[in-house]
């Protein structure tokens, strides 16, 4: 019997990506293309989706994987999507898009400050059944065309996520699943369905909201049209996929209640998957559908702690990549060496970049390093990345402490994945923040392995999505805690805690400039 392969596109963040696995969970080839995500002239704090183009850059990924795997595209036995989460694109009556943006556009800072003044009791009703705020929500987003694009709102006939959209251009089918609609916040937990009423009460459209389907669930096939773009045999079967970080979890086989993730990338995602939706009367935690039916994340995240290392890099270290490259080894594992001669805590270096998650009220401090010294062994570079390193883990444990403390959940083994778990002392850090074992997977892709277990469910080839993660992954590694440096983590925590509050005072008085602030605050 010939081999039989999924694909799975990812609209990432930063990137549109084709990656293509075999039946077993081998990643057989990937093709990658960068993309932007361009403001719109005069439009503040925009972060549009270019719809046309990455469509473009998508189809060239699909040909470039094909033809790098060496297979017949009728090999391919379906085909699913991921993408970031939050951004939305909207279709006219015809299946046209008419307007898209990606995930933190914070365009509708007005129209968040409007909705909260006209509807005062909206944000936390809307919250309990979805576990989203507005800040970055569908609703704020909706109003803002209404009032600022007429045309493009009055033409407005349905509306789905990213990864959704993909398979939209693929199949022709407008529809969507839980784990990236959850994140429109016009959705329920409990029902796993759109909550259209939302909506209505805040005076729009509540019409637009597609057909649900679960992850893994055939929902058309590839059209003659989709066919010619992207190499795709016409007729594959397409298969609902889900959010990043949701297809992600089952990629690491985080499929259960109670298992935790840390997924390290340009933001830091921190994952409990809890037995039953519950929500925070604080409003601090989000919680998302995951893709296993009858399991909900609470999450937190840390904003831009992959971006921060690239910045530092960047910006700061051109000669240490240059050292790095004449060894013929990866920056970041040359800038790690220099970081391991470092004591715990940096030698009382305080990063402030991402705070501790508070999704009620959810902004940061102006980007700075505290407490540097200006003797060079001490405010090395060296001191400064380890410094980065210790505070995305510290940011990590404050968050997970926080879902622990509400899901009621705890766990001592925490799952790390990622381009930062690649780190071998990032990794040791994380371990000895938290004071758990951290289990590295033997898994690159994890969000697009996510997606070829939906394909697999789809067509057959295993019974459920939770199933085949715990049969399909394996684990690299596992980290366990030092002891010692657990405690002194726990007193740098503090200090840091008390030095981030005093900067965001100076946010507050309008001294520094947030590095980045919901919209409506």
């Amino acid at each position: 019997m010939p081999q039989a392969y999924f694909l799975t596109i990812d609209a990432g963040t930063g990137s549109g990506r084709a990656v293509i696995f075999d039946t077993d969970g081998k990643q057989i080839s990937i093709a990658q293309q960068e993309w932007t995500h361009l403001s719109e002239e005069g439009v503040a704090n925009s972060m549009g989706f270019d719809y046309k183009t990455n469509w473009k850059i998508l189809q060239e990924c699909i040909k470039a994987a094909i033809s790098k795997a060496g297979i017949k595209a009728s090999a391919i036995k379906a085909v699913t999507a991921t993408s970031m989460r939050e951004g939305i694109v909207l279709y006219d009556k015809d299946g046209n898009e008419l307007f898209g943006v990606a995930n933190v556009d914070a365009r509708a800072d007005k129209e968040v400050a409007e909705l909260k003044s006209v509807f005062p009791e909206s944000e936390a009703e809307f919250y309990a059944q979805s576990g989203q705020t507005y800040a970055l929500g569908a609703l704020p987003r909706l109003l803002w065309l209404k009032r600022n694009r007429p045309h493009l709102y009055e033409k407005t006939a349905a509306m789905n996520m990213i990864s959704d959209w993909a398979l939209t251009k693929l199949s022709g089918v407008i529809a969507s699943e839980p784990s990236n609609a959850g994140t429109s916040g016009v959705f329920s937990l409990e029902k796993r369905q759109w909550q259209p009423e939302m909506a209505k009460k805040v005076g729009l459209k509540d019409d637009i909201f597609p057909p649900v389907y679960e992850s893994g669930t055939i929902i058309g096939e590839v059209t003659t049209k989709a066919s010619a773009e992207t190499g795709l045999a016409a007729g594959t079967p397409v298969v609902m996929g889900g959010g990043d970080v949701q297809l992600g979890s089952a990629g690491l086989g985080v499929v259960e209640a109670g298992e935790v993730a840390v997924l390290g990338g340009t933001f830091w995602q921190q994952l409990v998957n809890m037995p039953t939706p519950k929500t925070d009367p604080n409003m601090d935690i989000r919680v998302n559908p995951h893709v296993i039916p009858g399991v909900s994340q609470a999450e937190g995240i840390t904003f831009f702690s992959g971006l921060v290392m690239r910045w530092f890099r960047d910006a700061l270290c051109q000669g240490e990549v240059a050292q790095a490259q004449k060894r013929g080894v990866d920056p970041y594992t040359f800038l790690e060496q220099l970081a391991s001669e470092v004591p715990v805590g940096s030698n009382g270096i305080i990063p402030i970049f991402s705070d501790a998650m508070h999704y009620g009220k959810w902004y940061h401090a102006a980007p700075s390093f505290l407490n540097l010294s200006i003797d060079p062994n001490l405010s090395s570079k060296g001191a400064m990345f380890r410094a980065l390193e210790e505070n995305a883990a510290i940011v990590s444990m404050l968050n997970l402490e926080a879902i622990f403390e509400f899901t009621g959940v705890q766990s001592d083994t925490v799952t790390f994945a990622g381009g930062a778990s690649k780190g071998k002392l990032w990794s040791q850090i994380l371990a000895d923040v938290t004071g758990k074992e951290v289990k590295i997977p033997n898994v690159n892709e994890a969000t697009s392995l996510g997606g070829a277990f939906a394909c697999g469910v789809a067509t057959g080839e295993y019974s459920s999505i939770a199933e085949v993660a715990k049969h399909l992954v394996t684990w690299e590694k596992a980290y366990e805690p030092n002891q010692e440096n657990h405690v002194k983590y726990q007193e740098v925590a503090e200090k840091w805690k008390i030095a981030y509050a005093a900067q965001l005072k100076l946010v507050d008085d309008g001294i520094t400039t947030s590095m980045w602030k919901a919209p409506g605050l």
